[in-house]
């Protein structure tokens, strides 16, 4: 079975390129929801965890969080944006709102030593978007990192696994981001490049076939890409014995029903 990286998602519109760049690394990894449950993560014996942006404050009413215990995992936690605000605001920091908002291109500076930034500029280029920031790390995170308006722009705890950044090393206008990503996944994750798209094909289509046997599948076909795929690889398993009926939802687009058909 392949290393496994989850996804928590925290609502982020950069979900998905977070998980096309650990892919991109051949490291298999899922995106899950925001709340599952530490015990969940430890059976399924992950090797990291990434926590996504989002556009909630950790201290409103409602704010998604995480199981708390995942921290306790003993294995590295990545906090994005969003995710390092709620790990500091989890383990005892403090996030307020920024009286100055960061948004674009950002020139972070890092200031410590660490293997996450190992090999990258101490003076790079980084994506901001945030109006929160972590204020006050208290004495169980050191910074790694910092700008002129976020002082604490990537952290890292003195005693548990995680590492948080504030700017989102995912997009391509951070300039050695895949860089920094590259050192979580394997210099503080120990991954290994083991996975790739055939191998996730091959292994999902063996399990497909183990789980239907010798019977017949009937599969509701919206067209939309889910649906698709998973009528792709159910028939690349079990060849005709799969039968797709096609669900028109009445949303589709003008002609789509047809062209599905």
């Amino acid at each position: 079975m392949a290393e496994l990286i989850a996804i928590l998602d925290f609502g982020s519109q950069y979900n998905q390129l977070i998980a096309r760049r650990v892919r991109e690394n051949r490291v298999y990894c899922e995106i899950l929801r925001h709340d599952v449950k530490a015990e969940t993560l430890r059976a399924r014996g992950v090797k990291g965890v990434i926590l996504s942006g989002g556009p909630a404050g950790v201290y409103e009413p409602g704010a998604p969080h995480c199981d708390p215990e995942l921290f306790r995992l003993g294995v590295p936690v990545l906090g994005i944006c969003y995710g390092m605000q709620l790990a500091a605001h989890v383990l005892g920091g403090r996030v307020t709102a920024s009286p100055t908002r960061e948004f674009g291109a950002t020139t972070v500076d890092v200031v410590r030593d660490d293997p996450l930034f190992e090999g990258v500029n101490r003076r790079t280029t980084v994506w901001m978007s945030h109006g929160d920031q972590v204020r006050d790390t208290g004495d169980r995170f050191v910074t790694l990192a910092s700008t002129p308006t976020c002082p604490h722009a990537a952290v890292r705890h003195r005693e548990l696994p995680f590492l948080g950044l504030q700017f989102h090393p995912e997009v391509i206008h951070t300039t050695e981001g895949r860089k920094i990503l590259e050192n979580f996944l394997f210099a503080i994750c120990n991954c290994r490049k083991s996975w790739t798209m055939k191998s996730f094909v091959r292994e999902t289509t063996k399990e497909i076939r183990e789980t239907v046997g010798g019977g017949p599948v009937i599969l509701g076909l919206s067209g939309g890409v889910d649906s698709s795929v998973a009528a792709l690889l159910i028939h690349e398993a079990i060849g005709d014995r799969l039968t797709c009926v096609f669900v028109d939802n009445g949303v589709l687009r003008e002609g789509e029903a047809d062209r599905v058909q």
